[in-house]
């Protein structure tokens, strides 16, 4: 069976056709990437998925019962995890592909068409980042939702997440400018009781904040009140725009006040002294890099921060950013880190006979999935293709054009693979992508509602 032939339609269709939670599916003859530090890479493997769940990972299992999908000629791996993403935005996607800095695209996006964000804007915008993330093979997003002008703007960005059907971690904030009802961070409190109230769901909640007053004000930075917010809901916190001297010092500020741990994540980390990142690596902060976004939007060294956070013993989740002015996809992500850390690290020695301390695309899908998944408060529900973790996974055809002959398969789904290869997502245990087709999705009225949502936007003047 091939994931873009009639027979794995058929393997689809009887797969619906069961209630979820009965389901068992049997992929057979792939290359498993585990992610799995104890399992490794399977060759010839199969995986069982019952219900919402990886149950076994080997050769030759046997399922009765099992609905089986020949795997051969395929990879399967598990689903990316974005760290960060401004979902709301992706109506306005590269509207400023060439943006000379970050005030540009604070003044032109959050000073500007934000404030003119009705609901609906932020459901459609959400709805659609969403949507092309499981089509380009991320499981998780975390959504840095940081335009909650009202309550009904979290309950549609919330909505959104739930109605496509991906993992989805709402990341709170009020906006920076503009009118807004001031709801936050008292919100919280009562979307976490609405949507929030279960540990076993698709969904989770996280407080979004800033790292300074530079740009919005004291009320969004973080300090002692928002982690006692955070605290109070046994909730983690990510912590965007954390780059520079007033970064690193209130790095140390935090770990000073002791509200520097596992539980919060910071964003960008980019241009942090020494002795920032020392107490980041000896509280258990994890980190979530932007590759492109540091580079393209020029953000303090504009060098993504890999080295300074393996050298503290961290290592990074990655994540997408602002669609207003860059690639939507994790494959985008990877080649970019890949690249620069390795143009670095061979620079740093040109010339002295020293070799180059790289990276490698092992490390560089571990950091988009497995890492992604910690960073994210999630490592023990995703990130790997270990058994008794949800099944969100992917099938990646080896033998595409593109593609083909499969050598080595970190190479193959960090430097080779795109959107395109991906034949089918599982999340949850649910098809999310199949025969190269994102399911479950009316496109003419995606579109509709898209186009409609933009112009509304970019037509509305600045509140």
């Amino acid at each position: 069976m091939n994931f873009d032939d009639a027979a794995g339609a058929a393997v689809l269709q009887v797969l619906r056709r069961r209630p979820a939670d009965r389901r068992r599916i049997l992929f057979t003859g792939a290359t498993v990437v585990t992610m799995d530090p104890g399992l490794g890479v399977i060759d010839g493997g199969d995986l069982l998925v019952e219900g919402d769940t990886i149950t076994a990972v080997g050769r030759d299992l046997e399922a009765a019962d099992a609905v089986v999908a020949d795997a051969t000629g395929t990879i399967l791996a598990p689903g990316f995890v974005d760290t960060h993403r401004h979902a709301w935005e992706a109506q306005l996607r590269r509207i400023m592909p060439d943006v000379d800095d970050l005030g540009a695209y604070v003044m032109s996006t959050l000073a500007g068409y934000a404030t003119v964000y009705r609901p609906q804007d932020m459901y459609i915008g959400t709805k659609l980042a969403a949507l092309t993330a499981i089509d380009s093979g991320i499981t998780t997003m975390l959504d840095f939702s940081h335009n909650s002008r009202t309550r009904e703007h979290s309950d549609a960005a919330i909505a959104a997440l739930r109605d496509t059907g991906i993992r989805g971690v709402h990341a709170s904030m009020g906006p920076h400018f503009g009118d807004w009802d001031k709801q936050w961070p008292d919100d919280l409190t009562r979307l976490k009781e609405q949507y929030f109230s279960s540990t076993e769901q698709l969904l989770t909640l996280r407080l979004a904040t800033l790292a300074t007053d530079e740009i919005a004000g004291p009320a969004l930075a973080y300090g002692p009140g928002l982690a006692r917010v955070a605290e109070d809901l046994g909730i983690g916190v990510s912590v965007d725009a954390v780059f520079g001297t007033a970064s690193s010092e209130a790095v140390l500020r935090w770990a000073k006040a002791g509200i520097l741990n596992a539980d919060v994540t910071l964003i960008h980390a980019t241009g942090l002294t020494s002795e920032a990142w020392r107490v980041m690596g000896d509280t258990g902060t994890t980190v979530a890099l932007a590759p492109t976004s540091d580079a393209q939007i020029g953000l303090e060294t504009a060098i993504p921060a890999v080295d300074e956070a393996l050298s503290v013993g961290i290592r990074p989740g990655l994540s997408i950013d602002v669609e207003v002015a860059l690639a939507s996809d994790m494959f985008t992500q990877m080649r970019a880190l890949h690249a620069i850390q390795r143009m670095r690290a061979v620079n740093a020695v040109h010339g002295t006979g020293r070799q180059p301390s790289r990276i490698t695309t092992h490390d560089v899908l571990d950091f988009a999935t497995l890492q992604g998944a910690r960073t994210n408060g999630l490592a023990g529900v995703t990130g790997s293709l270990t058994p008794g973790k949800k099944a969100d996974l992917l099938v990646i055809q080896a033998e595409d054009l593109n593609n083909m002959p499969l050598n080595d398969p970190f190479g193959t789904i960090v430097l080779g693979s795109d959107a395109r290869n991906i034949s089918a997502v599982l999340i949850n245990g649910e098809p999310r992508k199949w025969d190269g087709q994102v399911l479950d999705v009316d496109l003419s009225a995606l579109r509709g509602e898209v186009h409609a949502s933009r112009e509304y936007v970019l037509n509305t003047p600045a509140a």
